[in-house]
């Protein structure tokens, strides 16, 4: 099959378009790394539920009781409302529940409650989740509640100041707590001067009942104890197939962990992680990130399935030999860097399979593991995703993007010809070396920034790339060809967090999610700290305008500066003060122009990935001989598959 544009593409809905990424190479693997991938692969999959769980308590029953309609022979299908019916279940496949994946607020459906319940009752009852002894009155009042009234649970993750952010959140991470509780719960449990601290209550509900608070942790024989029972046993047979021992040591103490809970057990198991550089595959799985907490406390379920691009890992490996030149040479204060580089490893690599909080809608790049102490004497291991970049870049061709929000023709010639090359450069930049930069002074809390701890920490990686992508030392070392390059990232960088970005947000919403926070920060602090940096009309359009590169990298360091030692001090107010000023908040008339621009141009803001279908190959024994991969599935076929093959919860 020709991986060309037309190939790329699978469908569209709502405000979603739908890739398809190749497995280039795959073919080239011996059948016992084809064997490894494909049963890692099942054990990613089989976290879908609890992903859907985390996002919200109904989720999963909701999705249920949808795909319970939408497959049923007895609804009528030709119909308006079975349409929006379609796209709601469409989009809450998409996002692991009702919460809009990037921007947290609740779906609005397009069908009424008279609708929807007209066709549960055409539906077989053995077909609905229905709890023990439930009618169908009883399940359509406590689901319709949920879907129909819009300020209930409202929002999945609501980072708004001033407000109780854990009550106000519909995540399913607490149950009856206020912030104040989850914080000195939390608070509580650490020990003065710790230098390897856990992650606390990284892999836990936090709930308070009959007035005591307790964790329900996910494990084994714990919350979630279905699911995570699949994924053991399917990480137990890919142990059997392992490329060397490291790596079966490594799947071992996974292993351990999932059974035990412990989170002692997980930072064992993310050392070994670390260290285990031999071979070709890796994989990522289990509760990693923390951006759907509104604490940045508690992690989302997530798994890739990954191999090395060997040639393109080449452009990585160059970044992370000269680590040490990069961390010396950072613009902060000596005090706040490592004075030794330990362990910092890059490959770009190839997704295999994508599960949980990495799918549909996923990341180009990954920097683990998050443990800051872990970071400082381990090291961590960076991956680009080089065939989701490609992917990516084959949609965007032919758009129109460009030519809308770019009207020097000058800039237009230097996108074109840097773009996708320092779009690549800085991600490698951002995970590799970014994150793992600098370090915390003796005795802070690595949660002291609480909820504003993620934004900051993305725009320390973003700040650190974008400084050194101007660098001379990215032509000597051939990761550039030459000194205007960077100047297309800066401007794609800035026109990003100053307007394009803004597309993704709705007219009226202030900027919640990090990622858009910290981009908004950067590029806000930098027009607002000198006359470098603004936005211009030309014939009633607003653009970008950058009157000086150099200056603009110079704020782009003293911007870093400020941003590390907020970090390295743990200075909570520094850290609110600068989001809220510059991260925050949106100019309406703006806002409204370029919604309105962007809507013109009928391109979908967000895109998300089906995965290929591996299909095992027999032989006559019934051993596996050879994995196929088959990327005709459309989204409704592989989702609905998905619920049939690995539901548990």
């Amino acid at each position: 099959m020709v991986f060309d544009s037309m190939f790329c593409f699978g469908e569209r809905f709502a405000d979603i378009q739908m890739l398809r990424y190749k497995l280039n190479g795959f073919d080239k693997l011996s059948a016992r790394q084809k064997l490894y991938i494909y049963y890692l692969s099942k054990a990613t999959l089989y976290g879908r539920d609890i992903t859907f769980d985390q996002f919200g308590k109904y989720n999963l029953r909701i999705r249920k009781m949808l795909e319970a309609v939408f497959v049923s022979p007895a609804v009528i299908r030709d119909t308006k409302e079975f349409n929006a019916l379609e796209e709601y279940l469409k989009r809450v496949w998409f996002s692991n529940g009702i919460y809009h994946h990037y921007g947290c607020q609740k779906f609005k459906p397009g069908f009424s409650r008279e609708y929807l319940r007209s066709c549960l009752e055409a539906v077989s009852s053995d077909s609905l989740p229905l709890k023990k002894g439930e009618t169908l009155d009883e399940m359509c009042d406590e689901l319709f509640h949920v879907i129909f009234d819009e300020e209930y649970m409202s929002k999945r993750v609501n980072k708004s100041e001033g407000c109780d952010l854990v009550v106000t959140s519909a995540c399913n991470y607490y149950e009856n707590v206020t912030q104040e509780e989850a914080e000195e719960f939390y608070r509580s449990m650490k020990k003065p001067d710790d230098d390897s601290p856990v992650s606390y209550g990284l892999n836990s509900r936090l709930v308070k009942s009959s007035g005591l608070l307790e964790e329900q942790v996910w494990k084994v024989g714990g919350m979630y104890s279905e699911a995570i029972e699949k994924i053991v046993y399917w990480l137990g047979k890919a142990a059997e197939v392992t490329e060397n021992e490291k790596q079966h040591t490594v799947i071992s103490k996974l292993i351990k962990f999932y059974r035990t809970g412990s989170l002692e057990d997980f930072d064992d198991y993310s050392i070994e992680w670390v260290g285990a550089l031999e071979g070709d595959i890796d994989f990522i799985n289990g509760f990693i990130e923390v951006y759907g907490d509104p604490l940045g406390l508690k992690g989302s379920w997530e798994g890739i399935v990954e191999y090395k691009d060997a040639e393109a890992t080449k452009r990585t490996d160059i970044i992370c030999s000269n680590a040490q030149w990069f961390e010396d040479h950072s613009p902060v204060n000596p005090k706040f860097r490592k004075t030794k580089v330990r362990g910092v490893t890059a490959s770009v690599i190839c997704a295999a399979m994508l599960g949980g909080d990495e799918y549909p809608s996923t990341a180009i790049g990954i920097n683990l593991p998050n443990a800051d102490w872990i970071r400082s004497r381990y090291g961590s291991k960076s991956v680009t995703i080089g065939n989701l970049t490609e992917a990516y870049n084959m949609a965007a061709k032919g758009s129109g993007f460009r030519q809308e929000f770019v009207s020097d023709e000058g800039v237009l010639e230097l996108l074109d010809k840097y773009g996708d090359i320092c779009d690549e450069l800085h991600t490698d930049l951002h995970e590799c070396l970014g994150h793992g930069s600098g370090r915390l002074l003796p005795g802070v809390d690595p949660d002291s920034l609480k909820s504003y701890g993620s934004t900051i920490e993305e725009a320390r990686a973003d700040l650190f790339a974008l400084y050194y992508m101007a660098d001379v030392k990215m032509v000597e070392l051939g990761l550039l060809p030459d000194m205007e390059a960077y100047k297309a990232e800066y401007y794609s960088y800035m026109m990003n967090g100053l307007m394009t970005q803004l597309v993704r947000i709705n007219i009226g919403d202030i900027i919640e999610e990090d990622h858009m926070r910290n981009r908004a920060l950067v590029a806000n602090w930098c027009m607002a700290h000198g006359d470098v940096l603004r936005i211009v009309k030309r014939e009633g359009k607003s653009y970008v305008e950058i009157k000086d590169y150099d200056k603009l990298h110079v704020l782009i360091g003293k911007l870093l500066w400020e941003i590390q030692r907020i970090k390295s001090e743990g200075d909570f107010e520094a850290a609110r003060s600068l989001v809220e000023r510059y991260a925050v908040n949106i100019d309406a008339g703006l806002h409204a122009e370029i919604v309105g621009r962007y809507e013109q141009l009928n391109i979908a803001p967000y895109k998300g990935f089906l995965n290929p279908w591996m299909k095992p190959v027999y032989d006559e024994a019934g051993e596996i001989t050879d994995i196929e991969l088959d990327y005709s599935e459309d989204m409704s076929h592989q989702m609905l598959r998905y619920s049939r093959e690995y539901s548990t919860l």
